[in-house]
């Protein structure tokens, strides 16, 4: 039991450490070096469109709705994923006391005991509800930022509008993201171990994603 819990507690915070830290690099890289970073380079090019879009013409306004549905229904599946993911978990566990009984109690599957596995549930699902949260709120973002677009200049600012614009984006981003680290802890119910290679491998993935070019002048 000594090692059950010695795994549990070692290599779960350790993983979350890691893929925390990984995430505060990015931000650090993303804002005092937007050009090494992706995120950096969608963002300024974003702006930079987003300039060209509210100096055109009418029909450079219906490519903008046209462009941000494409993102808005990106941020609609990723808020409907978490959701039913959330849900499955929600009835997984009312049977977690049952269900630990089952689960195999070898050291590399880490503590099973009835709270245990109620405790990793609610870690997981506590990210999926914060990962819906923050697509429902890109997308409501996103809604508004399509209508500024489009309206009078009597009645809203660029300065306004942008800062909607990139809030839904910035927003879509978070949940995203959050999506991602969930599903490594929902590993933590088949062991510690695999929770830390699932880090580890999510990790290199999003490196390769996050630091993929630089942009050249």
């Amino acid at each position: 039991m000594g090692v059950m819990v010695y795994l549990d507690t070692i290599l779960v915070p350790l993983s979350l450490f890691f893929t925390l830290g990984y995430h505060a690099y990015l931000w650090h890289s993303f804002k005092n070096k937007p050009c090494n970073t992706t995120i950096g380079i969608n963002t300024l090019t974003r702006r930079a469109w987003f300039q060209d879009i509210t100096q055109g013409d009418n029909k450079k306004g219906m490519l903008a709705v046209q462009s941000l549905r494409n993102t808005i229904m990106a941020t609609t599946l990723t808020a409907s994923i978490a959701i039913l993911v959330n849900m499955a978990l929600a009835a997984l566990v009312n049977n977690a006391f049952k269900a630990s009984g089952h689960l195999l109690t070898n050291p590399i599957f880490g503590s099973q005991s009835g709270r245990i596995v109620v405790v990793k549930f609610g870690s997981a699902s506590l990210l999926l509800l914060v990962s819906f949260l923050c697509s429902s709120m890109s997308i409501g973002y996103l809604i508004d930022a399509n209508i500024l677009i489009n309206a009078c200049g009597e009645f809203s600012s660029p300065g306004h509008t942008q800062t909607i614009f990139e809030r839904g984006f910035m927003l879509a981003l978070i949940g995203n993201r959050v999506l991602y680290i969930t599903f490594p802890l929902m590993l933590w119910l088949l062991g510690p171990v695999l929770v830390a290679l699932s880090s580890v491998a999510l990790i290199w993935v999003l490196y390769e994603l996050d630091f993929s070019g630089k942009l050249t002048n």
